[in-house]
C-alpha cells in the first residue's frame, strides 16, 4: 500500500556537450573545479569548438562573456558547462551564443561556438568541466569509463536524483 505514495527516482543522463578528451575533475588545472568547491562532475579537452546542451532544460544562466552555460532539467538538476579556464577574460571575443537565458533546449542543441585555437592561445587551458551544482540533490552520480567522447552522442554523466 505505502508503494503507492513512494517517489520514483530520477535518473538523468547528459550527454557529452563536447568532443573531445575526458579528463578527471580532479586534474581541471582549478581548484575551485578539482577540489569539487562548486559540484562534482567531469571534463573534456575539446577538439573542436562546438557546445550543444547535455540535456532537454532550460538556460538558467548564460553569461555575457558566454564561456559558461548554466542549464536545470525538469527534475531539478544544475549543470554548468565552463568553456576553459580563465576565458573570463577574453570578454566574450572568440565566443558565439546560440542562446539566452529563459530558452528551453533539447540534448544536441547547439549552444555556443568557440575558436579553439584562439582560447588554446590566450587562456589557460581548454579543458572544459561539466558540472552538477547542486549535489546536494543527488543521490548517485556515474561517470563514464570512456577516455574520448562525442558530442550529443556519447553519455558523459549518469545521476541519480533523491
Amino acid at each position: 500500500m505505502f508503494k503507492l505514495f513512494s517517489k520514483k527516482a530520477v535518473v538523468e543522463e547528459l550527454v557529452a556537450p563536447m568532443s573531445g578528451k575526458v579528463v578527471q575533475i580532479e586534474d581541471v588545472p582549478d581548484e575551485v573545479f578539482s577540489r569539487k568547491m562548486i559540484g562534482d562532475g567531469i571534463a573534456i579537452e575539446p577538439d573542436e569548438g562546438v557546445v550543444v546542451s547535455p540535456v532537454d532544460g532550460e538556460i538558467v544562466q548564460f553569461f555575457p562573456t558566454k564561456h559558461a552555460v548554466g542549464l536545470e532539467t525538469k527534475s531539478g538538476l544544475e549543470i554548468l558547462i565552463h568553456i576553459g579556464m580563465d576565458t573570463v577574460a577574453l570578454n566574450g571575443e572568440g565566443f558565439e551564443g546560440f542562446v539566452q537565458q529563459g530558452d528551453r533546449v533539447k540534448a544536441g542543441d547547439k549552444l555556443v561556438t568557440f575558436n579553439l585555437e584562439q582560447i588554446r592561445e590566450r587562456a589557460e587551458s581548454i579543458i572544459s568541466p561539466v558540472v552538477v551544482t547542486n549535489f546536494d540533490a543527488v543521490d548517485t552520480l556515474s561517470k563514464t569509463a570512456e577516455t574520448s567522447v562525442k558530442r550529443g552522442k556519447s553519455v558523459l554523466l549518469t545521476v541519480k536524483m533523491k
